[in-house]
């Protein structure tokens, strides 16, 4: 992950990971994103706590590449994605764009 904190308060996102399906496909992810809100909002997310998602913004765009026969029809389309920050990391619900 590349995170940049900006001076307006603006985190953004450069994250590249693998992953791997249940039946052993190999999936390269990279998305970039934001998360803003307001600062009392933001210093509860940073300290752990639970905090509604509808109270800042956190988008990114997630990009998929894979050889895997099965799941090749992710090379072919667009995604967005909302994230929410829990204590244990971030969570994305991941659409496609039809």
């Amino acid at each position: 992950d590349w995170l940049l904190l900006r001076s307006d308060g603006v985190l953004c996102l450069d994250v590249r990971l693998t992953l791997q399906t249940d039946d052993d496909a190999l999936i390269y992810m990279s998305y970039r994103g934001l998360r803003h809100g307001p600062k009392d909002v933001i210093d509860r997310l940073n300290k752990g706590e639970a905090v509604d998602p509808a109270l800042y913004y956190f988008r990114a765009v997630p990009v998929f590449e894979t050889s895997a026969v099965k799941y090749n029809w992710l090379n072919r389309a667009i995604f967005v994605a909302t994230g929410r920050r829990q204590a244990s990391g971030p969570t994305y619900e991941v659409h496609e764009v039809l």
